[in-house]
């Protein structure tokens, strides 16, 4: 690869879940063989879920010493040293790309997209492969280039989208099930409810907004836990390169904190992510205090099960909930009606 990111195939029939390295039976592959138009499949426009049973590259190993030798100890924790001198990345994350229109010749056979789908909500989508999530430092660079090379598809002034289309985020833990994953990360994706606040007004992913891990119902949650992963669907439409990267830092911290710090304080956590929080907005002190405060507000939701007048406007808008059973104190004695 261009970007000297080694990689290996990997093929599934559930999203983003190695099976040792095989296909699985009833894939419509063959499997071993590069000779049968594999690669040239990625650049056309499949039917839904087609990437899946075509197979992802799985970029989370084979990272070489020169990737990983600036990093310190601390943000080691998160690799696994193989047999061969090699890292591996136990984070991985994925990336649903909506789009209204594919700009033309841009569906080249790109390092970061593993295929291209319709979608019936927006169009068409670009699915990733797996990517490491890393810290700061080269091996991150190598992730943030392909990102950038794949601007044609990423970029709304090369392939629009609109409100109709979502940007859903999928991560992994080595080691970890999809619900293990959903309950270490439940209370510390406040941030990204607040970011994304106004897609709960979205029914294609405003169910269970208080990530209850035992909700049945629509599969349209916020957040969906799979076998060995989940899926946040919450995350609104990509629009540009720098705005993935943001979004790729801001889930590297999340995750990094809940995995390796799982007693942390929510405070510390929004410490640590403000930076990126503020570069997002551009460098607007007054609109990242003001997200920080939202995410506040919906990590107390989420902890307490009461909605509080930092999220009604976004869990209840139409006040359709029964009071008494679903609203804090304040809203109870003050008045939720405004």
């Amino acid at each position: 690869m261009n970007n000297g990111i080694n990689y290996t195939e990997i093929y599934n029939d559930d999203y983003y879940v190695s099976r040792n390295g095989e296909r699985p039976e009833g894939s419509r592959v063959r499997p071993n063989d590069e000779h049968y138009g594999i690669r040239n499949l990625r650049q056309d426009v499949g039917s839904y879920h087609q990437t899946s049973m075509m197979g992802v590259i799985d970029y989370r190993k084979g990272a070489k010493n020169t990737d990983i030798a600036q990093l310190k100890s601390v943000d080691r924790r998160n690799l696994k040293m193989l047999e061969t001198g090699d890292a591996e990345c136990k984070f991985g994350i994925g990336f649903e790309v909506e789009k209204t229109r594919l700009s033309r010749g841009a569906k080249r056979d790109l390092p970061l997209f593993a295929g291209y789908e319709r979608d019936s909500s927006c169009g068409y989508e670009g699915v990733s492969n797996i990517l490491p999530l890393l810290p700061a430092g080269k091996w991150r660079n190598k992730v943030f280039s392909m990102m950038h090379d794949a601007r044609k598809i990423i970029e709304d002034s090369y392939s629009p989208s609109d409100h109709r289309c979502g940007g859903h985020v999928t991560l992994s833990c080595e080691g970890m099930t999809g619900e293990e994953l959903f309950n270490a990360t439940r209370e510390n994706l406040a941030i990204v409810f607040a970011l994304f606040r106004k897609r709960l007004s979205n029914r294609y992913c405003n169910a269970n907004p208080r990530m209850e891990s035992n909700f049945q119902g629509t599969r349209y949650v916020a957040v969906q836990q799979k076998a060995n992963v989940i899926e946040v669907r919450l995350v609104s439409r990509f629009q540009s390169v720098k705005q993935m990267m943001r979004r790729y830092e801001l889930f590297y911290t999340i995750m990094d904190f809940s995995i390796n710090n799982p007693n942390g304080s929510h405070a510390s956590l929004l410490k640590k992510v403000r930076p990126i929080v503020k570069s997002m907005y551009n460098g607007d002190e007054a609109k990242t205090d003001e997200i920080l405060e939202i995410a506040k507000h919906f990590n107390k939701y989420i902890k307490t099960g009461r909605i509080n007048r930092g999220v009604i406007n976004f869990v209840d808008p139409m006040r359709r909930l029964d009071a008494e059973s679903h609203y804090d104190r304040d809203l109870l004695r003050n008045g939720y009606r405004a």
